[in-house]
């Protein structure tokens, strides 16, 4: 996603999850307060359209657009549908709506994958969709929390039942661990600046007084570049809150292997750090691990079980981030399950 927002997967009053106009034909979202476009939907809806006949777990279901987008031009396929947002799950039931009968929807983590398959007494799947961050409705939301823009609680849980929030970790982390997420999770330069003025400033109840915390500490110069100093460093909290990162290559893995033969997994990231889990997970399973040394040959025994569809991401047309620049950022991987162990 871009560093302040990931256009995944649905949207508020008047943008999609994407940040895109409203779509002439979704008037059923719009009575949920989601409108929903997604990002790169005919690039997904190539790559998965085609997989063979069977369940497709969309793990980061939002608004429904992909997955409404797959069952229309497949009735062969159903549909597992996960998200952690009970707002996005109410919204994605209206937009599909028409296929509720292959459909079946979870309030889960992603990285739930495969207990819930295995629950629904499925032992492999067709295609994985994992379309990654944070949707532009929980930006656009004040009460969500999620902006430097929007006043709001301190908040940015995606799942709104957990406990732990972003007060929390402005309050109670200390200096030295503070340092680190802004820096592991937002690449923050000015990392130790920032952590210092929020122990100073503690307690910290809105997200206005955070941003303005971190404007402050952001040297003048650097304010002047780059967006909102505060940017990078609300990244940094939310990615931390929601465990974004931590849990991702675990529930990749478990996608892969839940693959049948010809089955697809594919990624939509919009993080630097995102996209770096997604392109290592998905070429060690396609037997591309990496020497430890440059002059040293590959691991022995290094099995593939994937192959790439392509090499490197695949990015939105110009087109389509001039109709919505939150889409900029998005990096498109997919890979598919081989038939038999190489």
């Amino acid at each position: 996603m871009s560093d302040e927002v990931n256009p995944n997967r649905s949207v508020s009053n008047t943008m999609s999850i994407a940040g895109h106009p409203p779509e002439p034909d979704e008037d059923d979202s719009r009575s949920t307060g989601f409108i929903h476009m997604p990002v790169m939907r005919r690039e997904v809806v190539e790559v998965l359209a085609e997989v063979p006949d069977g369940v497709v777990v969309d793990a980061t279901l939002g608004g429904a657009g992909h997955a409404a987008a797959l069952l229309e031009v497949n009735n062969n396929i159903s549909v597992v549908g996960l998200d952690r947002d009970e707002v996005a799950l109410a919204a994605a039931r209206v937009r599909l709506a028409p296929h509720l009968d292959r459909v079946s929807l979870h309030h889960r983590r992603f990285d739930a994958i495969g207990e819930v398959v295995r629950s629904l007494g499925h032992e492999h799947v067709s295609g994985c969709l994992f379309d990654l961050g944070v949707s532009s409705p929980q930006l656009d939301t004040a009460d969500r929390g999620f902006s430097f823009r929007n006043d709001g609680p301190l908040d940015m849980r995606m799942d709104r039942t957990a406990r732990f929030t972003a007060a929390d970790i402005v309050n109670t982390y200390d200096e030295r661990s503070l340092v680190g997420i802004l820096r592991q999770y937002g690449d923050e330069p000015h990392a130790r600046r920032i952590a210092s003025a929020i122990v100073a400033a503690r307690p910290l109840s809105s997200t206005a007084e955070l941003a303005e915390v971190v404007r402050q500490a952001v040297p003048a110069p650097a304010r002047r570049r780059g967006g909102h100093p505060a940017r990078r460093s609300f990244q940094a909290i939310r990615i931390e809150v929601n465990e974004e990162l931590s849990i991702l290559a675990d529930a990749l893995g478990q996608a892969i292997e839940l693959l049948a033969p010809s089955g697809r997994c594919a990624v939509l990231a919009y993080h630097s750090g995102e996209d770096r889990i997604v392109k290592r997970t998905f070429r060690d399973a396609a037997g591309e691990v990496p020497p430890p040394r440059p002059d040293l040959p590959p691991p022995p025994g290094t099995v593939a079980e994937v192959k790439l569809l392509w090499r490197g991401a695949h990015k939105p047309s110009q087109d389509e981030i001039v109709v919505n620049p939150r889409a900029e950022a998005a990096r498109f991987r997919a890979v598919e399950k081989l038939a038999r162990v190489a």
